[in-house]
């Protein structure tokens, strides 16, 4: 059992990122918040743990230890079969057996009202194989199909009702046990996200910048003049805040009470937190940053985000030409959690921070800080 005094664990992040747009809306704008009544930069919760989980200091720590999340394991079932000489439409029918236990299929039927659902259809053999929602399966599931596929190729015969009851509430997915899932159909098999991530924005305000640029035919004449190409994208600079909670309780209890498990996914997720980011146009502005500021608190309190500290944008003294944003939002994140503290009580049992502007602190010593004490 986890020490009662050190179920969760709450990290802030204090990032300075150059000209960016690592994460952008529909329209291809970066995203934005309105917050305090200024617009911020901001950069989704969705975009944060998707750079995280598929990260490769994520993936080499939890190797072995990962679910695959995919619509597409009936097809893979049913692929599967035919190299090993079940016929086509024997195959389709088992395929579609055992992937139905996970999920509503895409129907074979046109649907004259659904145009986006037809064209989805249109690029797949067998439609009636893709689950309609993406799944993610555990290394147990996985484990449990590719088993009863081999029955079923070795005896040549359909998976019985029982063969197929494949769920399991087992897990020992990393990636599962921080972000959970979700089973529409068979709600029984959910597992509840153990990390919860705020949406980064910055600590001051923004507006976005458009970058105009273009592209020369190296094939032109020297009388040819122009561009092939012109186009603008968006982009915005700034330091931005960012919040996880994560609950070491309810991430060992999700895989199946493996403290070694346990101890290495909370370290991966947090380098991978201090260290990578989202994708979004890197190609475009390298806009790759180390984190600059960590606080990690421990303890059993109810967990809040800092984030009131930057209610009101930061700004610049017109008589202070050397103002540091990054400075500046270190010390207000500093002043409001004490400020908490003085009213409420202490709202964590322990801290430890990283700090790269004086320098102190590491990263390893943060991470050991964060993984002691699980038992």
């Amino acid at each position: 059992m986890t020490d009662s005094t050190q179920r969760f664990l709450q990290l802030h992040f204090l990032t300075a990122y150059p000209p960016a747009n690592l994460n952008r809306d529909d329209s291809g704008r970066p995203k934005t918040a309105t917050i305090g009544g200024f617009q911020r930069l901001r950069i989704s919760s969705q975009s944060l743990k998707s750079a995280w989980r598929n990260s490769d200091i994520f993936q080499q720590a939890s190797s072995g230890n990962l679910g695959v999340r995919t619509r597409k394991q009936g097809e893979h079932i049913y692929n599967k079969l035919l190299e090993k000489g079940i016929e086509p439409k024997i195959a389709l029918k088992w395929a579609s057996e055992i992937i139905m236990k996970f999920g509503e299929v895409k129907s074979n039927k046109s649907d004259k009202k659904n145009k986006k659902d037809n064209e989805e259809k249109s690029k797949h053999e067998f439609p009636e194989l893709i689950l309609k929602q993406l799944v993610h399966f555990s290394p147990e599931e996985l484990k449990a199909i590719n088993e009863l596929v081999n029955l079923c190729i070795e005896n040549k015969t359909a998976p019985t009702k029982d063969q197929l009851d494949l769920l399991r509430k087992e897990n020992s997915a990393a990636d599962i046990a921080c972000f959970g899932r979700m089973l529409a159909k068979t709600p029984e098999y959910n597992i509840e996200a153990a990390v919860q991530v705020a949406h980064a924005f910055t600590v001051h305000e923004v507006e976005t910048e458009e970058d105009f640029f273009t592209a020369v035919d190296h094939l032109n004449k020297k009388e040819d003049t122009g561009s092939a190409h012109v186009g603008l994208r968006e982009f915005g600079a700034g330091v931005f805040y960012n919040y996880i909670c994560l609950d070491r309780e309810l991430l060992k209890d999700n895989l199946k009470n493996d403290l070694k498990i346990t101890q290495k996914t909370i370290g991966a997720l947090i380098e991978a937190a201090a260290k990578v980011n989202p994708v979004g146009m890197q190609n475009s502005f390298a806009s790759r940053a180390y984190t600059n500021y960590m606080l990690v608190e421990k303890g059993n309190q109810q967990p809040r985000s800092l984030m009131p500290a930057f209610l009101a944008p930061i700004k610049t003294n017109s008589d202070h030409v050397d103002d540091n944003f990054l400075l500046m939002a270190i010390d207000k994140l500093k002043q409001y959690r004490a400020n908490l503290d003085q009213v409420f009580g202490a709202c964590a049992s322990g801290h430890y921070e990283l700090d790269t502007t004086k320098p102190s602190g590491t990263l390893q010593e943060l991470i050991d800080f964060a993984t002691a004490s699980i038992e």
